[in-house]
């Protein structure tokens, strides 16, 4: 690691520790040359497969967009900050889990529809209404029966 005062190649680590909830190590280390210390991060670099949308065209995952798409759903809804960054990391688990290069827009939907269904089912049918392109109140209706169906309360 190269130090960041002096440019010289030549660091040692003096103190390693778990940061981020044991998803990073936090190295402070010490410059032979100028003797400064500095802190780094070392975390592991995860690749997502590309989304492949319904028209054919592929672009990266964007973890942003997801969460975007979820919080709209679940907008003014008692769901805990907690369970949506839990559901978030489950959907990002069977993306990396897949062990494909690409995914379908499709999959990806499916996998965040159940992670709201789970949560929410007010935000669920929120969702399902874009995701499904509902046209007219027949579409949620028949949603909303079929919820009634998989969970009578």
């Amino acid at each position: 690691m190269r130090c960041p005062f002096c440019n010289e190649d030549e660091t040692k680590v003096i103190d390693s520790r778990l940061a981020s909830g044991g998803n990073a190590i936090r190295r402070r280390r010490e410059c032979l040359a100028c003797g400064e210390r500095f802190t780094t991060f070392e975390t592991a670099e995860l690749v997502f497969p590309r989304i492949v949308k319904s028209d054919g065209s592929r672009e990266p995952f964007n973890e942003d967009k997801l969460r975007r798409g979820m919080l709209r759903a679940l907008e003014k809804r008692p769901v805990s900050s907690d369970d949506i960054e839990l559901a978030l990391n489950r959907i990002k688990h069977y993306l990396h889990t897949a062990g494909e290069r690409e995914i379908l827009s499709r999959q990806l939907g499916d996998w965040v529809m159940e992670a709201l269904r789970g949560l929410d089912e007010v935000a669920y049918v929120r969702f399902a209404s874009v995701y499904r392109s509902f046209q007219d109140v027949n579409a949620f209706q028949e949603e909303i029966e079929r919820l009634k169906k998989e969970n009578p309360s």
